[in-house]
């Protein structure tokens, strides 16, 4: 345990001191909260059927915070970890490989929730947007959402051959998603034409089950969302798992 908490200090450290990561998952949502905020307010709105622009907007943030860590921050370290041989090496150590890869998996995941919980609290300290939902539902959305999208980014690196690839996909996957899924622009204001598109992404996926989740609506308007991101993070795993049995990675 000693160890593993030592591992984990040097890894937060780490995420804390990469400007992206730490930008994109605690800065940049609140900015997207406090410009739209000021722009739009949270009045209820028919547009919105009754709800207010930032009763809407911040799932959809939330999401935005899930692709970041899940198809940038885990993804890429994982891929410069194993194209540096980190994991060999610490495999010859008494720690073991397997120490860092939970302890990265563990720093993520829980930057991941900080940052959820930040923007929940700046949303109702400033907005006083309303969440309908139930606590236990909304936990289990957010991390089956989570589930899909790291597993999403550990699927880049696995069929990628170095980590210019793996940044390649993890990049313009991240960017195509976050502007065409709804996660920074309601997608009720999409034409036809990119709505079409945002469905074939599975973040889109990942912010209806997040907005449909904080206002309470009935399993029969998530289960769409629920299994296509846990087909998703099923394929994933187990694909990009064999891809890695496949190589000498570690």
């Amino acid at each position: 345990m000693t160890r593993y908490l030592t591992v984990f200090k040097i890894e937060t450290r780490l995420f804390v001191r990469n400007f992206y990561g730490f930008f994109f998952t605690f800065v940049f949502p609140l900015l997207m909260l406090i410009l739209f905020g000021s722009i739009y307010g949270n009045e209820p709105s028919a547009y919105f059927n009754g709800m207010g622009s930032m009763d809407v907007s911040v799932p959809a943030y939330s999401a935005m915070i899930i692709a970041v860590t899940g198809l940038m921050a885990f993804p890429l370290t994982l891929a410069e970890c194993k194209e540096r041989k980190i994991y060999k090496r610490f495999d010859a150590t008494p720690a073991g490989k397997s120490t860092i890869i939970k302890a990265q998996i563990a720093v993520n995941l829980l930057m991941t929730i900080a940052g959820f919980v930040i923007l929940i609290i700046a949303g109702k300290l400033i907005y006083q947007i309303r969440i309908e939902g139930n606590f236990f539902a909304i936990a289990g959305a957010f991390l089956l959402s989570i589930g899909a999208m790291f597993s999403l980014g550990f699927f880049f690196t696995a069929i990628a051959r170095d980590s210019k690839i793996s940044n390649l996909l993890c990049y313009v996957s991240y960017f195509i998603m976050i502007f065409l899924s709804g996660a920074t622009m309601p997608s009720e204001i999409f034409p036809d034409t990119v709505k079409m598109i945002a469905r074939f992404l599975p973040l889109t996926y990942v912010v209806e089950l997040l907005q449909n989740t904080f206002r309470d609506e009935s399993f029969s308007q998530c289960v769409v969302s629920v299994v296509v991101l846990a087909v998703l993070m099923a394929f994933c795993i187990s694909v990009g798992a064999g891809f890695y049995r496949r190589k000498s990675w570690l």
